[in-house]
């Protein structure tokens, strides 16, 4: 069996046994039983079930950090193909077991041709897709004793042809936070509206008002804001009572941190107005903060040159992805860059319930970091 095969198999072992953010404990196992085979010098347990490996060369050097996720997403997955999810409502619809298996690849490389001089470390990151994985990491003891001196990412990019490197100077995904907004009134009988205080109508006003500063064309940011709606609740189901309290959750969205904070200070001033107007109470609150991704100028030309050495595609992104990353963290206290990987013209977007990770992307995904490694530390 070749080591590409080794790898394959790998990856479609994750996919088969999927696992939430802070739950990957079998991941994590398995993970570590097929690094281990390749003789990393260090294995560091990081951040719950993270794990780093380093690969170190008899003279001093930098230190080159790669990262992946180890997390799942809580959906059920819609395919017929051998290996799919057998955990009810779990599912890989973003990557991350490709995205693992792209490391994995690359881990095999590298045991071929160990580092002459300083340190690659494979990072096998936890909670990505919740809880801010990435945070706890470079908030931790361990990473900072790693004391990377660059630090790269990727993830695929379904509608992209394969073997096309997206490339971005500057922000690469958007920031974005959950804002949870809450509003009491006062209950009355639901045979006595008009004696009570019901928050739905001053909820709408705030909902337009929000999603029209930050989806219409307006001159309050400098670049590309976005806000959505997730959720609603009102009342109880108590059909004798008119509904007094009300809670809601928009994300908030920018293309540039500033332009988030400005559109998080606009949303907080439209509730304090409309809710006082109405003789409501009110109160916010924030979760799920992601700044936009930040990408090192050298790390962009780095990942671009090994793209063109390797023959690939390159793609010059014009504005940043909507979505957000926890790879922002990283970049925020260190130099790196984060990059797309075309997954393939046809392939379903992230999130979908059919999406599978397309293997023969793993090899030329994993050569793009090894190219890198090899000019560094070789």
């Amino acid at each position: 069996m070749s080591d590409l095969q080794d790898v394959i198999n790998l990856r479609r072992t994750l996919h088969r046994y999927p696992e939430l953010s802070n739950l990957e404990f079998e991941t994590s196992k398995r993970i570590s039983a097929f690094i281990n085979a390749l003789n990393p010098d260090e294995e560091i347990s990081i951040s719950k079930t993270g794990k780093a490996f380093v690969f170190e060369g008899e003279k001093p050097g930098e230190t080159l950090i790669y990262r992946c996720e180890l997390d799942a997403l809580p959906i059920q997955e819609k395919s017929n193909c051998a290996y799919r999810s057998s955990i009810k409502g779990v599912a890989h619809l973003c990557g991350h077991d490709g995205h693992m298996a792209i490391i994995a690849r690359l881990g095999q490389l590298i045991s071929q041709n160990r580092p002459k001089k300083g340190k690659a470390v494979l990072l096998f990151q936890p909670a990505e897709e919740n809880y801010l994985g990435a945070k706890d990491v470079v908030e931790s003891k361990e990473f900072h004793a790693l004391s990377p001196d660059y630090i790269f990412a990727l993830h695929n990019i379904p509608g992209v042809k394969k073997e096309t490197v997206l490339l971005k100077k500057g922000s690469f995904t958007a920031a974005s936070c959950g804002f949870t907004v809450k509003l009491d009134g006062r209950t009355s009988h639901a045979a006595e509206p008009q004696n009570g205080l019901n928050p739905y109508h001053t909820a709408t006003d705030i909902i337009d008002q929000i999603l029209e500063l930050a989806n219409g064309n307006h001159s309050d940011f400098s670049d590309h804001t976005i806000a959505t709606l997730i959720y609603i609740r009102l009342g109880e189901v108590a059909f004798g009572v008119s509904p007094g309290s009300l809670e809601m959750g928009i994300t908030l969205r920018a293309y540039e941190n500033d332009d988030l904070d400005r559109l998080c200070s606009k949303s907080e001033a439209i509730v304090a107005k409309l809710a006082k107007a109405n003789g409501l109470d009110f109160e916010w609150s924030y979760s799920e903060i992601y700044p936009a991704t930040l990408n090192d100028e050298d790390c962009v030309n780095m990942i671009s040159d090994s793209a063109e050495a390797n023959k690939l595609t390159i793609q010059q992104m014009d504005h940043p992805n909507n979505w957000s990353e926890d790879f922002a963290y990283f970049t925020a206290t260190n130099r790196g860059a984060q990059f797309g990987f075309g997954a393939g013209e046809e392939l379903p977007p992230l999130h979908n319930p059919a999406y599978d990770f397309p293997d023969d992307i793993i090899d030329p995904a994993a050569r793009t970091f090894f190219s890198i490694y090899s000019n560094k530390l070789l």
